[in-house]
């Protein structure tokens, strides 16, 4: 197994709160892992320090890299425990957010091609007068997004504005315009809040679809145990900010502290 990412006893205090306490992963190429736990365990206070949205108290966070060097494929580390949330997304790092954080006045196409723009080599002169250069990349931008609407069945929208679409439809947009970024590692958060049976079924199938269509490591927060268990390989679980289990989904729904985590533990008088 080819290693992806690692956190090492990531911990992350606010104040006097311990959101987080000696968080570790290990995410390998190719895998689809879960991070599940009671409302405020710290899911998605571990998705922040990944992505940058927060720098943590202590700890280390590692991506991996593959280069070519002279004609081999090698590893390269790259520490990105202290590093900004575009430069994280540029390394190959997209995510999607438990609220919706869409642009809503604009339209469904303009949404997957603002994030087309990161891999943009045009510079601002060549992109002002509109050289050759900078028309060509546009002119490719759109057909890459035009293309990814069409993979996740958004195409026929392409020209509505994003807050029109129905919910299930504005939560493939957002993993349309993380896909545009040209990510290694996809973190979705809480992808399926809010669907109902049928679209919880869809969005299975379509995790599994953008795996193997882009060549993805996927990490993802869940509450609905059908989705979690239904595509992940191994999953992580929190509570208060501790990891009281890791396993495969039928180790984790055997496990009585994940158990007494979610039902809570009787008390005898």
């Amino acid at each position: 197994m080819t290693l992806l990412l690692e956190v090492k006893d990531m911990t992350m205090q606010f104040g006097g709160l311990t959101a987080v306490s000696n968080f570790n992963l290990r995410l390998n190429k190719g895998e689809i892992v879960g991070l599940i736990g009671p409302n405020g365990a710290g899911k998605t206070t571990c998705f922040n320090v990944i992505t940058g949205e927060y720098i943590p108290t202590k700890g280390q966070i590692v991506f991996y890299i593959s280069e070519n060097v002279n004609g081999q494929i090698v590893s390269k580390e790259i520490d990105i425990t202290r590093s900004r949330p575009d430069q994280i997304t540029k390394l190959g790092i997209a995510r999607t957010f438990q609220n919706i954080r869409l642009f809503k006045n604009l339209s469904v196409l303009e949404n997957v091609l603002i994030a087309n723009h990161l891999n943009v080599k045009s510079n601002f002169l060549t992109a002002a007068f509109k050289f050759p250069a900078y028309q060509r990349e546009e002119r490719e931008m759109r057909e890459k997004s035009l293309e990814l609407l069409k993979e996740l069945g958004l195409e026929k929208f392409k020209n509505e504005k994003s807050s029109s679409l129905p919910y299930g439809l504005q939560r493939r947009l957002e993993i349309a315009r993380a896909l545009a970024t040209q990510p290694k590692l996809l973190l979705l958060d809480e992808p399926a809040a809010g669907m109902n049976p049928q679209e919880s079924i869809e969005l299975m199938n379509l995790i599994n679809q953008i795996k193997e269509k882009f060549d993805l490591t996927i990490f993802m927060i869940e509450h609905h145990m059908p989705v979690i268990m239904g595509v992940c390989e191994r999953i992580l679980v929190l509570d208060y900010g501790i990891t009281i289990a890791e396993g495969t989904p039928k180790e984790i729904q055997n496990n009585q502290k994940v158990i007494d985590a979610y039902l809570g533990v009787e008390t005898i008088a």
